[in-house]
């Protein structure tokens, strides 16, 4: 099959197209022939080895990137009951220990793959099931009361502008962190109740003008100063979510900010899908590739995007 592959991690000229073989399918596993895959700001990281044995498996090359995907069904394991040949899934993998999206074929347990949601365009469906968990876990950690207040903190991200849906679901006032005019225009689209510019504007003070006492809540999706400044604006006996991977300051100490993993089991991405049909769950693009400009994604990821990036395979 056709696959990106990395022969050694490093920067984006380690990205190369070539044939390699089709991943052995297990018993509980599908089979999925890819119709599009999703390019996370996590991916970068990877490529460059951040994850090299952070799951406890070894790297074995050549490694195929790629999170989330989506497509149809083109084999199942003996003891998979859910799915047959033919049914258009997507799917919330990791690329160890037997490879990623980034290819023509990708093996996944059937416990973390979902039928498409009714009316998605499958490029759609092959970005969102990880940024979508990842979204929805942190709000369901932060569980926000009807009317409270909650900081989204990159909340024109992959992750962020899923979550600030998610928390609007939940009843709650939103105040959306963005990055960009285009950032902004994209979370008041999304029913932001505040948005504006945190690389521009006083995060603090926005916050405090917004809710004088202090938000209720604050998910967290990238690190640095700004997110020191969401930190500030949060309560005293406010929650603070963030996923995995988000570096923050190694100095914060604070005993609101909580760390988790995304739930991706059948039943996390059946509520996503559920989301998506009602109408109150959308994905933004940033962009669509071909699988053979991969590299150019890439160097999208390095740059200012909203949303995800997709490839089409």
């Amino acid at each position: 099959m056709q696959a990106v592959v990395l022969d050694r991690f490093g920067g984006i000229e380690e990205l190369h197209l070539r044939s390699i073989a089709v991943p052995q399918v297990g018993d509980h596993d599908v089979l999925i022939e890819v119709q599009a895959a999703g390019v996370g700001s996590w991916d970068a990281t990877e490529r460059e080895g951040g994850y090299d044995g952070v799951f406890g498996v070894a790297s074995a090359f050549p490694y195929v990137l790629g999170w989330d995907g989506a497509g149809v069904v083109a084999q199942v394991g003996d003891a998979v009951q859910d799915f047959v040949p033919g049914d258009r899934v997507y799917a919330a993998s990791t690329p160890v220990p037997r490879g990623g999206f980034y290819a023509r074929f990708a093996v996944v347990p059937e416990a973390h793959v979902s039928p498409v949601p009714a009316g998605l365009p499958i490029e759609e469906a092959g970005a969102l099931a990880w940024d979508a968990v990842t979204a929805q876990s942190g709000v369901d950690l932060l569980n926000p009361a009807e009317g409270s207040t909650v900081i989204v903190f990159g909340a024109s991200g992959g992750i962020g502008h899923l979550a600030l849906q998610f928390a609007r679901l939940r009843g709650a006032r939103t105040i959306a962190v963005a990055s960009g005019h285009d950032g902004i225009e994209l979370s008041r689209e999304l029913g932001a109740d505040l948005a504006f510019d945190g690389r521009v504007d006083d995060i603090e003070a926005a916050v405090r003008n917004f809710a004088p006492d202090g938000a209720d809540a604050a998910l967290i999706t990238a690190g640095g100063a700004g997110a020191l400044a969401a930190l500030r604006g949060v309560k005293p006996s406010g929650r603070v979510a963030v996923p995995h991977g988000v570096r923050l300051d190694p100095a914060v100490d604070d005993a609101r900010v909580q760390y988790y993993d995304g739930d991706r089991r059948q039943a996390a991405l059946r509520r996503v899908s559920e989301a998506v049909e009602s109408g109150a769950l959308r994905l933004h693009l940033a962009h669509r590739f071909d699988l053979d400009q991969v590299r150019e994604a890439h160097r999208m990821l390095a740059g200012h995007h909203l949303g995800k990036i997709v490839l089409r395979i």
